[in-house]
């Protein structure tokens, strides 16, 4: 192993890095947003209260059952296993050649709503109970609470757990090799097949997955400080306050 391999190797083949990675990208990005908005609204179907009728308490706890399976077994199963069941499950079912960066894009939205649903779910139950009795004492139903007091503080709470889920999407979209996706372990496995030189390959992708994760990390935090808001913020009527108590 020298320098020179490694550097020669990103000079010959960056092209193919540069599409694997791209592809890399799309998949966690696309994949995170819908898995975040499946997991949203599983989240807020979940902390429904208990309704008075029979048929909706029955008809609700039917479909929290079906999301607590959906749940368990996407957490219970790695996703390289979920993706071939999924990838090789339909083509077999329905007789379809599906295309592989469309499966590749739902399984890692499924396997990502079943974690974010969870975390939804925390999120809503984590907001101090006091608002949600404020929302109904002043007409508000059940989804006009989330819409217009709760998931405003969810979606900012979550926000830290969203990245992660992001960041951990990109480093497993390796797994989808299995269904010949080419994602840029495929094309660094192909890349190290063609020049025989396996660690210089893999070092070169490591050094990618690592820009890729650290700048995606420094870009959510970023965000996460602007909706923090400037910290020497202070309110108008402290700050009235203060000046009668000088004077």
């Amino acid at each position: 192993m020298s320098f020179e391999y490694i550097v020669k190797i990103f000079i010959d083949y960056w092209p193919m890095f540069l599409r694997g990675a791209g592809l890399t990208l799309l998949i966690a990005l696309v994949g995170t947003v819908i898995g975040a908005v499946i997991g949203l609204l599983i989240g807020i179907v979940r902390t429904i209260p208990r309704p008075e009728s029979k048929v909706k308490r029955v008809v609700l706890k039917i479909v929290n059952v079906i999301f607590s399976i959906y749940i368990e077994i996407f957490r219970s199963t790695p996703m390289i296993v979920q993706a071939m069941v999924i990838f090789y499950g339909i083509a077999m079912a329905f007789q379809i050649d599906m295309d592989r960066i469309v499966a590749a894009i739902l399984i890692v939205s499924i396997n990502t709503g079943a974690y974010m649903a969870e975390i939804v779910r925390g999120g809503i139950v984590s907001v101090d109970k006091g608002q949600f009795e404020a929302a109904r004492a002043i007409g508000m139903n059940h989804w006009q609470t989330m819409k217009n007091v709760v998931l405003p503080q969810v979606i900012r709470n979550i926000l830290p757990a969203t990245g992660n889920e992001f960041v951990i999407n990109i480093k497993d979209t390796s797994v989808l090799n299995v269904i010949s996706v080419s994602e840029l372990y495929f094309v660094t496995n192909s890349i190290a097949g063609m020049n025989f030189r396996f660690f210089e390959s893999f070092f070169v992708a490591s050094v990618i997955y690592f820009i890729l994760t650290f700048t995606i990390t420094r870009i959510l935090r970023y965000f996460e400080r602007k909706l923090d808001g400037p910290d020497n913020y202070t309110m108008i009527g402290s700050s009235l306050q203060n000046e009668k108590a000088t004077l």
